[in-house]
C-alpha cells in the first residue's frame, strides 16, 4: 500500500511488536504505523519505549475503533496520530503527511499545526486551570483530577467550562489534543534516555508474540 509511494520511503513491516521494536531501534524511522492486535496495554508500552530508543520516531495508531479515554492514553504515551482502518488510503497518507510535519492527527478532530498555534494568542488561564489542562492531557477523568487537586468534581466541571470558553475548544477530547500547545509545551514530550550504545546489548523485550493483522 505504501511501498509504491514516492512521498514516503517504505522501510518494511514486522509481524509482532518485538520484531517492530528491533527494526525501529536499528533503522530509526520517522514514523511507525501500528495496529493494536497485540492489545492496547502492550501497544502503549511500545510507543513509550520507542521514544526512548528512537526519539524522532512518531507513532501512528491504525485501529478499527478506539474509545476517547484510550485516545487520551495514546497521546499521553507519545502517539501523534490515531486513524481508523475503514478510511481510504488517501486519508492514511494525509495522516502520515501531517504527522511528518509535526502535527497531531486524530480523525474527526480539528487540525492545528504548530504554525497555526503560534499565530493564536495564548489564552490567559489561571494556575488552577493550567493544572486541569495538564491533567486532561494525561488522560485523567474528572473524579481523578478532583482527587489529585483536592477539589470537588463539580469544581473541576466549572473550571472546564471556563477553559472551553477561553480557549475555544469544544470538548475535553479536543482539549487533550490541543492542551499541551495551549500550555506552551511540546505535545510529543516524553522522557528520553537517548539511543543505547551497541556495547550495552539488546534491551529485554516484554512484548507478547502476537501476529499483526
Amino acid at each position: 500500500m505504501l511501498a509504491g509511494s514516492e512521498e514516503f520511503d517504505f522501510i518494511g513491516s514486522a509481524p509482532a511488536l518485538r520484531d517492530t521494536f528491533t527494526a525501529v531501534r536499528h533503522t530509526q524511522p520517522d514514523i511507525v504505523l501500528l495496529d493494536h492486535s497485540a492489545g492496547l496495554k502492550a501497544v502503549f508500552e511500545f510507543i513509550a519505549d520507542v521514544k526512548n530508543v528512537a526519539g524522532n520516531c512518531q507513532a501512528v495508531l491504525w485501529v478499527h475503533d478506539l474509545a476517547d479515554v484510550d485516545c487520551f492514553r495514546a497521546l499521553r504515551c507519545g502517539a501523534r496520530g490515531i486513524l481508523k482502518k475503514t478510511l481510504p488510503v488517501e486519508v492514511l497518507v494525509d495522516c502520515l503527511r501531517a504527522v511528518a510535519r509535526g502535527d497531531v492527527w486524530i480523525e474527526g478532530s480539528p487540525e492545528l499545526s504548530p504554525q497555526d498555534a503560534d499565530r493564536r494568542p495564548a489564552p490567559r488561564l489561571t494556575p488552577r486551570e493550567k493544572q486541569i489542562v495538564q491533567q486532561i492531557c494525561e488522560g485523567l477523568k474528572n473524579k481523578e483530577i478532583a482527587q489529585a487537586l483536592s477539589i470537588t468534581a463539580g469544581t473541576v466541571k466549572v473550571h472546564l467550562m471556563h477553559i472551553f470558553e477561553k480557549t475555544g475548544v469544544k470538548d475535553r477530547f479536543e482539549l487533550a489534543i490541543q492542551g499541551r500547545r495551549l500550555l506552551g509545551l511540546d505535545s510529543s514530550t516524553v522522557p528520553k534516555m537517548g539511543p543505547r550504545s551497541e556495547d550495552q546489548g539488546e534491551p529485554a523485550l516484554k512484548y507478547p508474540l502476537v501476529q499483526g493483522e
